[in-house]
C-alpha cells in the first residue's frame, strides 16, 4: 500500500516535461485568433465604459468558465463591476477669488483658470495660499502637517502619480498647478474640460480641489504678495513660502449627467498544496483601449481615411490574450501549481488605472495573500529576442526571472531591465496598484511604436510567434513563483520608496 501511494504521488509530480507540454499549448495560432476577436473593428476600441468592452469581458469570462476556473467576480460570476459617473463642470458658474489686504483679485473660469480634476462636489473651497518651490522627490525638509487646509501652489508639476499622492497626503484644501500652455493648447483644454467627462471612480470626492491658473494671471498676483513664481519654478530644493496670509476661494460647480458601470474579469485556479493554496500569484493585463477616434482624436488617436477604430491590438490586446493563454496552459496541468493563481483582466487602464485600483482595494482574496503580480502590457511587437521586465531591481522576482530565462534558452527571449527610466513606466500600468499595496511585481513590456494609440495598432501587425515566446517565459516564471517554498521578497529600499511603510 505504501509503495502504491508513493507511485501515485510520483505520477502526480510536476515534471519538467509536463510543464513544458503545458507551455507549448501557448501557440501563435491561438494568440492570433484571440486578438482577432477582441481587437476586431466590431469591438470599436473597447473604451471604458462601452458595450463593446462589456462584450470582451463576457468573452473572457466564458473562456475562464470553459477552462474550469473558479469565478472571482461579483455574486459568483467572473465579472467584477465598478461605478463610473460622467460629470459636467459648470464653468459658467465657477470662479476663483483672492482675498488679501489691498491685493484682492478675481480669476475668470476659462480665461484665467480651469478646474483640473472633476472629483469634487459643488461647493466653496477656501484656504491660505502657500507657494511650494522645487521638486517633490526625496526627503521633505518642511513641516507638512502645517500644510493641511492650505491652498498649495505647486511651482513644479508632479512627474507621476506617486509624487502627486505625496502632496495629497498632506491634506491641503486645494492644489494649484501653474498653467504654462500656449493659448491654442489652453483653449483646447478648456473646451475639453467643459464637455461631460468620466469621473475617476476611485478618487475621493472633495478636498483637495485641483485647479490650474495660467502663469500670466498668477505671476503678478504672487509678486504682489512677495513671492517669485519664476524662481520657484527653477528651484532645486523643496521650500515653502507663505504669501502674507492671502486666502484663495474657489467657487466650483459640477453635476452628474450619467451613471454607468465598467467590468474587470477575475478567474481563479486553486492551488494543489493544502497550505500554499491560500497564497496567490496574479497574472494581469488591461482589456480596455481608447475607443473610436473623434473629431479631435480619442486619447490622441486620429482617423486615417475611413478608418476610425483605435483597435488596441498590441495595447493591450496582446497582454489580454497572453493572460488567457497562460490560464489555459496552467488549467491543463496535473498537478496544478502549489499556490493558487488569479487571472485578472481589468478595464479603465487608459483612464488612469481604474480597474486595477478597484480590484486592489476590493480584491477577490485578502491582498496580503497575494505574493506577486505579473503584469503584461504591449508584448506583441518590436524586438524578436528581448522583453523588458520593469521592476526587476525592486524585488527578488528579478533574480528569479533571470534564472528562468537562462533555463529556457530555447525561447530565445532575454528579459532585460527597464531601458526607459525617464518615462516612469513603473507608475503607468496596472501593476502599480499592486505595488502600492506591498505586492512585489514585474511588468512585461515591449515598448511603444508609431501605431501606439493610433488606428494602425491593428491585429494584422501583431507578431504572434514572438508573443507566444514571451507568454511562455511568463508562464514558466509564474510556475516557478507558484511552486517556490518562499514568497517573493522586496528589496528593502525599494519597499520604503514605493510602498512607504
Amino acid at each position: 500500500m505504501v509503495a502504491l501511494l508513493l507511485l501515485s504521488t510520483a505520477l502526480l509530480a510536476q515534471t519538467p516535461a509536463a510543464v513544458q507540454r503545458a507551455a507549448q499549448t501557448i501557440s501563435p495560432e491561438d494568440i492570433r485568433r484571440r486578438i482577432g476577436i477582441i481587437a476586431d473593428d466590431s469591438m470599436r476600441g473597447r473604451d471604458t465604459p462601452s458595450p463593446e468592452l462589456d462584450k470582451v469581458a463576457a468573452y473572457i469570462g466564458r473562456e475562464y468558465r470553459r477552462l474550469g476556473l473558479t469565478a472571482g467576480g461579483d455574486s459568483g460570476t467572473f465579472i467584477q463591476h465598478y461605478t463610473i459617473d460622467r460629470v459636467e463642470i459648470r464653468g459658467d458658474s465657477s470662479a476663483a477669488f483672492l482675498h488679501a489686504a489691498g491685493n484682492d483679485a478675481t480669476f475668470a473660469y476659462g480665461t484665467d483658470f480651469v478646474l483640473a480634476d472633476n472629483s469634487f462636489d459643488s461647493g466653496d473651497y477656501a484656504g491660505e495660499l502657500v507657494l511650494l518651490s522645487g521638486p517633490l522627490t526625496g526627503a521633505i525638509p518642511v513641516d507638512t502637517a502645517a500644510l493641511a487646509g492650505k491652498m498649495l501652489i505647486l511651482a513644479t508639476r508632479p512627474r507621476n502619480r506617486a509624487e502627486l499622492q505625496r502632496v495629497v497626503a498632506w491634506k491641503p484644501q486645494g492644489i494649484v498647478f501653474v498653467g504654462t500652455a500656449p493659448d491654442s493648447i489652453w483653449r483646447r483644454n478648456v473646451d475639453r474640460g467643459n464637455r461631460p467627462q468620466p469621473r475617476n471612480p476611485l478618487q475621493p470626492i472633495g478636498p483637495p480641489i485641483f485647479l490650474a491658473i495660467r502663469a500670466i494671471a498668477l505671476q503678478p498676483v504672487v509678486s504682489r504678495l512677495g513671492g517669485d513664481l519664476s524662481a520657484a519654478q527653477s528651484a532645486t530644493s523643496l521650500a515653502v513660502q507663505s504669501l502674507g496670509g492671502a486666502q484663495l476661494h474657489v467657487h466650483a460647480r459640477i453635476r452628474i449627467v450619467e451613471r454607468r458601470f465598467a467590468p474587470n474579469v477575475v478567474g481563479i485556479l486553486p492551488g494543489s498544496d493544502p497550505v500554499l493554496k491560500n497564497e496567490f500569484v496574479v497574472f494581469s493585463a488591461h482589456m480596455d483601449h481608447i475607443g473610436v477616434a473623434g473629431p479631435r482624436g480619442s486619447g490622441g488617436c486620429r482617423a486615417q481615411g475611413a478608418d476610425s477604430i483605435c483597435n488596441g491590438a498590441d495595447d493591450d490586446g496582446s497582454g489580454t490574450v497572453a493572460v488567457v493563454e497562460i490560464a489555459e496552459a496552467l488549467a491543463g496541468m496535473t498537478p496544478r501549481p502549489k499556490r493558487s493563481i488569479i487571472f485578472l483582466n481589468v478595464s479603465g487602464e487608459e483612464k488612469g488605472l481604474w480597474g486595477s485600483a478597484y480590484f486592489s482595494d476590493h480584491p477577490a482574496v485578502p491582498i496580503s495573500n497575494i505574493v506577486a503580480d505579473l503584469n503584461i502590457d504591449m508584448i506583441g511587437r518590436n524586438w524578436k529576442d528581448t522583453i523588458v521586465a520593469i521592476g526587476k531591481e525592486h524585488s527578488d522576482l528579478g533574480a528569479t526571472l533571470n534564472r528562468v530565462g537562462a533555463a529556457h534558452a530555447e525561447l530565445n527571449m532575454r528579459p532585460i531591465d527597464d531601458i526607459w527610466p525617464a518615462e516612469n513606466f513603473y507608475f503607468r500600468s496596472d501593476h502599480y496598484n499592486f505595488a502600492r499595496k506591498g505586492v512585489p511585481i514585474l511588468f512585461f513590456f515591449s515598448g511603444t511604436h508609431p501605431d501606439y494609440h493610433q488606428v494602425g495598432d491593428s491585429p494584422d501587425k501583431i507578431d504572434a510567434e514572438k508573443e507566444s515566446r514571451v507568454a511562455r517565459l511568463i508562464f514558466y516564471l509564474g510556475v516557478e513563483v507558484a511552486n517556490a517554498a518562499e514568497r517573493p521578497k522586496w528589496n528593502r529600499e525599494s519597499y520604503r520608496t514605493i510602498v512607504g511603510r
